[in-house]
């Protein structure tokens, strides 16, 4: 199957250079390289799944959750005095 593909210029510099190193064209080098990449992904199967680690505890008082700039606002004034 013929595909097109778009690569940067660092890329295809690497690639074309690779590729003759290993004395392939780039066609087979990026087959061979993509085919090396999948069969890699399938002997390690997927990622696990993520897990959000919670905590049981109150925000401290006069701190809105729902207002998360106000926090650094009051930090920077704490830190740095009123402009």
């Amino acid at each position: 199957m013929r595909t097109t593909i778009s690569l940067d210029d660092r890329l295809d510099r690497q690639v074309r250079r690779e590729a003759a190193a290993r004395g392939l064209s780039v066609s087979a080098f990026i087959a061979r390289t993509l085919d090396d990449a999948l069969k890699q992904r399938e002997r390690t199967g997927p990622p696990p799944p993520f897990r959000l680690v919670t905590v049981r505890a109150r925000p401290r008082p006069g701190v809105d959750l729902d207002r998360p700039r106000a926090l650094e606002a009051g930090d920077d004034v704490t830190r740095f005095g009123r402009g």
